[in-house]
């Protein structure tokens, strides 16, 4: 196919006139598809159904050490449930506190502690004059929302294939006292599906933060979340790699079963240092009594250890494998060679990243919306919701059945179409 840049004006001129002419037909169809965020669709949801027959009015409620969670008690999580989690991450049990449904809502706790107390016995950072936090981007909309919340100020930091520009975190880590933290989807990071290489993780480990309390907000939201069984993506533990580069400290692993069983009914969990453990239970045992111990138990009786939870995610790869190749095969078929768009390629995760020419994504997220399709906002894998190049758009493959995803690729790719040419029209100064 020709590129769009290699096109003269009248040759773009009746471009655009075939491509409205189908913009037309297809928005008078009526279509309603929903891509804006990374929800499990109904099939995935089916699967763990069973899940809520693991404990009935009949059942045995205590835990293996007798512990009964019908009462108070194990407030840091039941020990099955610790370990269940722990082996997802990687870490010990002794290294894990299991908290409520949302692992971003830990996150968010975390911030509030740093905020209004300090980490770890330093100055609460409402006590400062400046604070930073450095957001790879393209990243998670959620992240950055909390840190713009408190007036965090936020520093883009690029994402390339293999993991943040490295050699700019170290020059603000090292040498910024201001500089607190970082937030990283380290595994099929949100949006780009892209895992950090061993390289940049040992890099992470061996920071030398100008700050005491620097930490790494280590998102392993999709740790398990493979897309194929046989080609997937595995990242050191950081944990350990913190531990062998003397920073024991320096990161907070969060992680959760929010898309593993029912979105809103998991368990989430936090694994960090013995050390910033106790600070944090100093202020969890004020503000909880405990969290839900029989929806733990529950998930333990149904999962029962990390091997449960790894052939669990098999069933929902399978789900999630026709919706994601159903994207990139239009993907590749209908705009390669154009240069208008380039997209990645992810083995895992939630998420297909797109990058559209300069100054386009805004429109084209405009345009689907007109054809019904809802895609997150472009602009949102930013921090403040500012995309300097207005071109990331985050795809979200999951909710809709394959044949939608077939359907609603097509109207993403016509709505690119039609912006590229609009946006190498005006550039030659032509009517629109």
């Amino acid at each position: 196919m020709k590129a769009y840049g290699t096109k003269n004006r009248e040759e773009l001129l009746a471009l655009k006139a075939e491509l409205e002419q189908q913009f037309q037909t297809e928005e008078a169809k009526g279509h309603s598809f929903n891509m804006a965020r990374g929800k499990p669709g109904a099939s995935q949801l089916a699967i763990s159904m069973p899940l809520l027959d693991a404990i009935n009015g009949n059942s045995d409620m205590n835990t293996l050490l007798g512990n009964d969670t019908r009462n108070y008690g194990d407030w840091d999580g039941i020990g099955e449930c610790r370990r269940m989690m722990a082996g997802m991450l990687g870490v010990q049990k002794d290294n894990v506190i299991i908290c409520g449904n949302s692992s971003l809502n830990i996150m968010y706790d975390t911030i509030v502690r740093s905020v209004a107390k300090g980490v770890n016995g330093s100055t609460p950072w409402c006590k400062l004059d400046k604070v930073k936090f450095l957001c790879p981007v393209p990243g998670y909309d959620r992240h950055f929302k909390i840190t713009e919340l408190f007036d965090i100020e936020m520093v883009n930091i690029p994402l390339y294939e293999d993991g943040p520009d490295m050699d700019l975190v170290e020059q603000y880590v090292n040498h910024d006292p201001s500089v607190k933290g970082i937030w990283c989807v380290p595994k099929y990071s949100n949006p780009t599906g892209i895992s950090y290489s061993d390289e940049v993780v040992r890099r992470f480990a061996n920071l030398k933060p100008k700050a005491e309390d620097f930490r790494i907000f280590w998102d392993n939201a999709y740790c398990i979340h493979h897309i194929y069984h046989d080609v997937q993506d595995e990242i050191l533990n950081i944990l350990e790699e913190c531990e062998k580069a003397g920073n024991p400290n320096m990161v907070y692993i969060f992680a959760s079963t929010s898309k593993i069983s029912f979105p809103g009914s998991g368990v989430s969990a936090i694994a960090t240092s013995l050390e910033n453990m106790d600070y944090i239970k100093k202020f969890m045992t004020t503000q909880i009594i405990g969290h839900d111990k029989i929806n733990q138990l529950r998930h333990v009786r149904f999962f029962k250890n990390i091997d449960g939870l790894k052939e669990h995610m098999k069933k929902h790869a399978d789900i999630l494998r026709p919706k994601f190749e159903a994207v990139l095969s239009i993907l590749e078929s209908e705009l390669d060679g154009l240069e208008i768009g380039s997209w990645t390629k992810p083995r895992g995760g939630y998420f297909i990243s797109f990058e559209s020419l300069p100054g386009c994504a805004k429109a084209i997220v405009a345009k689907c919306k007109q054809l019904g399709m809802v895609l997150t906002d472009a602009g949102a894998t930013y921090p403040y919701g500012k995309d300097p190049a207005d071109s990331n758009i985050r795809i979200a493959p999951s909710f809709p059945t394959p044949e939608e995803m077939v359907e609603a690729t097509k109207l993403f790719v016509l709505c690119v179409k039609l912006a590229s040419v609009e946006k190498l029209l005006s550039e030659m100064g032509a009517e629109l």
